[in-house]
């Protein structure tokens, strides 16, 4: 039984290593279009409202990304932020072409592609490509990498000497918990906190907690592709990711699922922030 199990383990990593590969290779396929697009004339329309913008890149990327990964694991679906779901299989891809649209579309360098790969609600194969910035953050069941070279989170134990990444309070939390509620939060995060930083991705700020360039991220009103492969990346690099559910519930596994998250580096305790979060979003409506 023990063997069967080892043998199944180690098919499991396989499995994952190919799939960070088929992952690897979809986000480079869209790099230097990206990279070319960047910085240059493009139309940007909307989508839930001013702040939630779509530019003809992100479209673009996401077709190129989806066909590389059908045609290399026929056995998929693969859930876009723009196309929604294509494909049917054992395999759910979750991938967002940009990551942080609005700065992409400003011409701040903080936005990313990011992937992640799913089998039976659990994450196996995670990768976050910072175009701009030369990073290649991914995950395999053997463990974390940046740029391929094995990666370590590592954080302050203490909130007052550590970076905290947070887009709290944006005009959607203004709206759910109220303006005096939202900024006095922030104040508090502002105080306990030796800096807070807001980059645009939450992605990304999820792969600089994993790298230990910042020691934790917290963020509200996430969908899966954004953090799918983020938080098996930072997990595999040490790190510990929280997700919160809104009302009464219970956030469980599967994280990705849930639309709230406190993000640690190894290391970290910062219960002040995750009592806070939790507190937040049982006062929302699930």
């Amino acid at each position: 039984m023990t063997a069967v199990r080892s043998e199944t383990l180690q098919d499991d990593a396989v499995l994952s290593a190919r799939l960070r590969g088929v992952a690897i290779d979809a986000a480079r396929a869209v790099e230097m279009p990206l990279r070319t697009a960047f910085r240059s004339e493009m139309a940007v329309d909307f989508k839930k409202d001013l702040r939630d913008i779509v530019t003809q890149h992100d479209k673009a990327a996401e077709e190129i990304i989806v066909a590389q990964l059908l045609a290399a694991v026929p056995n998929s679906e693969v859930v876009g932020e723009e196309g929604g779901s294509r494909g049917q299989g054992a395999i759910r891809w979750y991938v967002d072409p940009i990551d942080g649209t609005a700065n992409f579309a400003r011409g701040l360098p903080n936005w990313c592609v990011s992937i992640g790969a799913v089998i039976a609600e659990q994450i196996v194969a995670g990768v976050i490509l910072d175009v701009m910035g030369g990073n290649l953050f991914s995950a395999d069941l053997n463990g974390a990498y940046l740029n391929n070279t094995p990666m370590q989170s590592n954080a302050a134990a203490e909130a007052k000497y550590a970076t905290l990444i947070s887009s709290y309070p944006a005009e959607r939390d203004f709206r759910a918990d109220g303006r005096a509620a939202a900024l006095e939060t922030f104040g508090d995060l502002v105080e306990a906190f030796s800096s807070v930083r807001r980059n645009g991705s939450a992605a990304l700020g999820l792969a600089h907690v994993a790298a230990g360039w910042a020691d934790g991220a917290a963020g509200f009103g996430i969908n899966p592709w954004d953090v799918t492969a983020a938080i098996f990346i930072l997990r595999q690099a040490g790190g510990s990711y929280h997700p919160v559910a809104y009302g009464e519930g219970v956030a469980t596994e599967p994280a990705h699922e849930h639309p709230a998250y406190v993000a640690l580096g190894k290391g970290a305790d910062y219960p002040k922030l995750i009592a806070r979060w939790d507190a937040i979003a049982r006062a929302r409506k699930s």
